[in-house]
């Protein structure tokens, strides 16, 4: 068992002690937030009943939500959801305090929460989890929450939970984010509303339709009724710009003089292309059933389809491959080389990679209630399933000749012309292959909850048990093609302009993806010999069952009220996977090479949540809880890749231990008038076993050492790195328990319509400042952001801008083995317009990225760029019905 007294236990008891001597009054808020986060523990609220007509009134219900709540909450409402800016949640939520989304595709994804990995951040619809699929050839499972899978318009509300309470699901370092969907019997009876919109990028120059519908009924006596959603999304995805893959001395090109030969030379200069269709099809049902004022039910569907094909072209040279042919670098400052020009016998690779990509996420959810005089027994039970059958079809001809190369602008050909026939560009022994990965993920829990009211300082006790079993499974494989070919015969499209990139720079031609996925077909792939490598070092099963049991007392006084709780957690994890020990990966799998480990470990995690009225109007809260969370289920299954001839490796760990922290939150509210707010709160998270990626060394047995011709292992062992027995020293990159890590910060919010003016505003600024015990920065951390947006709102009009900005961050969380790269600061400017023709129709305009900001990414310092992307200005425009 794994607990740790400390500062954070001692807190907690004065603080309990502090409370039992505040007299019993009513409490001047109550925490409407609590019950409705978790239904099946408190009586249902009355907060979705709240008819909310406009930007004014949806800020004022999350701002009553955030008043009520005993913890640190923020909240948005559903015209919050709609009245910014966005097309999925995550985007909506960029104007929580503290809360940043990662832009690689100019979409937010993840959510990072007061400076903590997306991957740390638990995200629950209805009190449950949703299982999900990785959408993206290559990427990882991983336990952040992709919130482009679910539809804004299916969202009633949503809650931030900045402090934990010990009824509160474990998980979640950061923040857990609960996600409401609607309820019929909280709705009019026949109730319709729809949108049809249109979405458009100006960089992709196409318009993609976007539709959804929702019907909601109940019967006259209100104890029965349902609720239907559905909406269809499109969105073309267009991201260009240059990719630096990695840097080599320039000691490595013995033709290339007068360059210092420590200088760093990019030895990939990479013009990138990816484009994409999204699609989303989701449909979600609802039914309640109320027969008395003590019974309750609820039966929630939930069906979501997704497209995500997408079609990636990158054209790049690889200097290290014929460094003789470099004849010229160009030294810029600070020890990097910027340009320079490889000779006729050069070569430059042009990858086409077409993938098709249809995650498919289904689930149940039955939720049941019965009410007692003074007391309520609930409980909760369902199963989410999710699954993606991953599919690239890849070729990569190679041109041989002549080119310069600039570290911004890319290549230029020395005789364009040659490089623009389709015919020179021929297979160099390796023409394509094609790849398939099978992913499935499925959640199924239970939950019993009991609670009972006294008439005390202390008066609810809530007590109950959870069980959560998360199941992933990982295969992957690859199938090569003959090595023969050139693109005259696979086929192209003509020539295409890329970010300045023409016919005589970084894209001769353009192939085009139905010839690319004709000419993998008819190949055809080797499926009787998959790629060994691929397969053991992609394949994998996790299994993750947590037991819980809590107890949580809430209490309230004259100017008190909180709650106090502990939680225990018992984890046990089961991971299977892959160990060769050194031997050469082919297949069949051999019997001694499949792996499982157990990895089992319980937690107590208590937690206090405590606010203070100092006047009506002026808040104080206190907070302080034990959290835990897990890393993602790649890196905690049990494989071993190893490269015998350069002595590395990569691989998970099963034994990592789970990131324990001590969260402590102060903050202080004014709620100074009507809808107007102005905050601070502090923020410090102490994190034990911190999980950094890092080369170790490890002893594993040389396939080599058993060569007929072993000369390469036995100058190993006169260098000192193997032994005669075959055993060697492997750099082996692996992510490891490294010790811990600290987070402080503070959140900044001010609120405030302007009288009758129509004008109001919203701002928010966060700092944050974290490292592992190491010294290294903390991915997905920015130092500091900050959200502005202002809004006018009279009569039939509406307008909305929105400005945020975040500093530069260290990206490569959510998506393993991501290079060990930082984020440029990244600004987001926004706008949302709105006619109200009735109050059954309205019109909206919205506009994103209108600066249309580069995505920067470099390697240490900015004057050693990674990566560079441009992903356009999005536009929507929408009918809103109501009846």
């Amino acid at each position: 068992m794994k607990y740790r007294r400390s500062v954070l236990s001692a807190a907690i008891v004065t603080c309990l002690g502090f409370a039992t001597h505040a007299h019993a009054q009513d409490t001047p808020a109550q925490d409407s937030t609590a019950q409705e986060t978790a239904p099946q523990q408190q009586p249902t609220t009355e907060l979705e009943t709240i008819t909310v007509t406009g930007i004014r009134a949806s800020l004022q219900q999350a701002l009553q939500t955030k008043r009520d709540a005993n913890a640190v909450v923020e909240a948005l409402s559903a015209e919050d959801l709609g009245e910014f800016p966005n097309t999925n949640v995550a985007e909506a939520m960029t104007q929580i305090p503290g809360v940043t989304i990662d832009r690689r595709f100019g979409q937010g994804e993840r959510v990072s929460i007061d400076g903590t990995d997306p991957s740390l951040n638990l995200t629950f619809l209805d009190g449950h989890p949703v299982a999900q699929s990785i959408w993206l050839f290559g990427e990882q499972p991983n336990r952040g929450f992709d919130q482009t899978q679910i539809a804004a318009e299916i969202i009633g509300r949503l809650e931030v939970y900045k402090s934990s309470e010990a009824r509160l699901p474990e998980g979640s370092l950061g923040g857990t984010v609960f996600m409401h969907t609607r309820k019929p019997l909280d709705l009019d009876a026949n109730s319709i509303t729809g949108t049809l919109g249109f979405n458009y990028n100006d960089q992709a120059g196409k318009v993609k339709p976007s539709v959804s519908a929702l019907y909601s009924w109940k019967n006259p006596e209100e104890t029965f009724g349902f609720v239907v959603a559905a909406q269809h999304y499109e969105e073309q995805v267009d991201r260009q710009g240059v990719e630096i893959f990695g840097y080599v001395p320039a000691s490595m090109f013995p033709n290339a003089a007068g360059v210092d030969p420590n200088a760093q030379v990019p030895n990939f200069v990479n013009a990138a292309w990816f484009q994409q269709t999204r699609k989303r099809d989701s449909i979600t049902a609802t039914l309640q059933f109320r027969p008395s004022d003590a019974w309750e039910f609820n039966l929630n569907a939930l069906y979501i389809k997704e497209d995500f094909a997408n079609y990636n072209q990158s054209t790049y040279n690889f200097l290290t491959t014929r460094p003789e042919s470099v004849d010229q670098l160009t030294p810029g400052g600070n020890g990097i080389v910027t340009g320079g020009h490889s000779g006729p016998d050069s070569l430059v690779f042009y990858d086409n990679n077409v993938r098709a990509s249809e995650p498919v996420t289904k689930g149940l959810d039955l939720q049941g209630a019965y009410y007692g005089d003074g007391w309520k027994l609930s409980g909760q039970i369902g199963q989410s399933k999710s699954d993606n059958d991953l599919k690239q079809w890849f070729i990569e001809p190679v041109f041989t000749g002549g080119f310069s190369w600039d570290i911004n602008n890319g290549i230029r050909y020395d005789d364009p012309v040659a490089a623009g026939n389709p015919a020179n560009w021929r297979a160099e022994g390796f023409m394509g292959n094609h790849g398939i990965v099978n992913t499935e993920t499925e959640d199924t829990y239970g939950q019993l909850d009991f609670s009972i009211d006294f008439d005390s300082v202390f008066n609810q006790l809530l007590f109950g048990v959870r069980r959560h079993e998360h199941n992933e499974n990982l295969l992957s494989n690859v199938y090569g093609i003959p090595p023969v070919g050139d693109l005259s015969q696979v086929g192209t499209l003509g020539f295409v302009d890329h970010t300045g990139f023409g016919p005589s720079h970084g894209r001769p031609v353009q192939v085009g993806r139905d010839n690319v996925i004709n000419w993998v077909n008819n190949g055809p792939p080797n499926f009787a010999n998959p790629d060994a490598g691929t397969f053991f070092n992609g394949t994998f099963d996790f299994t993750q069952t947590n037991s819980s049991a809590y107890t949580q007392l809430n209490f309230s006084s004259d100017r008190w009220r909180g709650n106090v709780g502990l939680r225990y957690v018992r984890a046990e994890i089961e991971s299977t996977g892959f160990n060769l020990g050194g031997d050469a990966p082919s297949l069949p799998v051999q019997p001694q090479w499949r792996v499982s480990h157990q990895n089992d470990n319980s937690y107590v995690l208590p937690s206090l949540n405590a606010a203070f009225y100092v006047t009506d109007d002026f808040l104080l809260r206190f907070a302080a809880a034990k959290v835990v969370a897990w890393a993602p289920y790649n890196q905690m299954a049990p494989t071993t890749f190893l490269n015998d001839t350069t002595l590395l490796g990569s691989g998970g760990n099963p034994d990592l231990g789970a990131y324990e922290s001590a969260n402590y939150n102060l903050s202080a509210e004014w709620y100074f008038a009507d809808e107007a707010l102005l905050a601070a709160s502090l923020f410090y998270k102490d994190i034990d076993n911190f999980i950094e990626t890092d080369a170790g060394i490890e002893r594993q047995f040389n396939s080599l050492s058993d060569d007929p011709d072993p000369e390469l292992f036995e100058e190993f062992v006169a260098q000192g790195l193997c032994t005669a027995d075959g055993f060697c020293n492997y750099a082996i990159t692996r992510p490891r328990n490294a010790g811990n890590g600290k987070i402080k910060g503070v959140n900044l919010s001010y609120q405030q319509p302007f009288a009758d003016t129509g004008f109001g505003i919203t701002a928010n600024y966060t700092f944050a400042d974290g490292e592992t015990a190491a010294g290294n920065d903390l991915p997905y951390q920015s130092r500091n952001q900050y959200n502005l947006s202002p809004y006018y709102e009279k009569g039939p009009f509406s307008a909305r801008v929105t400005y945020g900005w975040r500093s530069e961050y260290l990206a490569g969380g959510f998506v393993a083995g991501a290079p060990p790269v930082s984020v440029d600061e990244y600004a987001d400017l926004g706008a949302s317009l709105g006619w109200k023709f009735s109050e059954q129709v309205q019109l909206n305009f919205d506009a994103q990225n209108l600066l249309d900001e580069e995505y920067f990414q470099y390697f240490e310092e900015k004057f050693q760029p990674a990566n560079r992307y441009s992903t356009g200005r999005r536009y929507q425009v929408s009918l809103q019905l109501r009846f």
